[in-house]
């Protein structure tokens, strides 16, 4: 009788296929690809390129808006709610200990959002 195939094999299969492809990769990029291609550096191909705007020279001591900022702290306060609601939503099942834990980080969250609307942080201009 044949010994049963163990339930890991899948996944140390596909590990081999892409460490070897990896390597492949590397290897093929070092020593072929540069016979395919040309190699003329010039000025304006070494430049810096940043969505079709030339970059600003004024260095990177660049000073943001506290607004910046702020929309930025807002930002990840609503996408971590987002986080932690989604998989609390589809794996709900009924228990009343996840679904009081769920109030309670949503009321923090909602005290959170009176206090920055409070402040003015959802007016853009002022």
């Amino acid at each position: 009788m044949a010994h049963p195939a163990s339930p890991f094999l899948p996944i140390l299969i596909l590990l081999l296929v892409a460490a070897v492809t990896a390597i492949a990769i590397l290897v093929l990029s070092g020593k072929v690809l540069p016979l395919l291609k040309p190699n003329n550096p010039q000025e304006a191909k070494l430049r810096p390129y940043e969505c079709g705007v030339p970059p600003l020279q004024e260095g990177a001591r660049h000073k943001y808006s506290v607004k910046f900022y702020l929309t930025a702290m807002l930002f990840i306060l609503f996408d971590v709610e987002a986080a932690f609601l989604l998989p609390w939503a589809v794996n709900f099942k009924h228990a009343l200990w996840t679904f009081a834990a769920m109030l309670s980080f949503m009321a923090t969250l909602l005290v959170g959002f009176i206090y920055a609307w409070g402040k003015g942080a959802f007016e853009w201009e002022r």
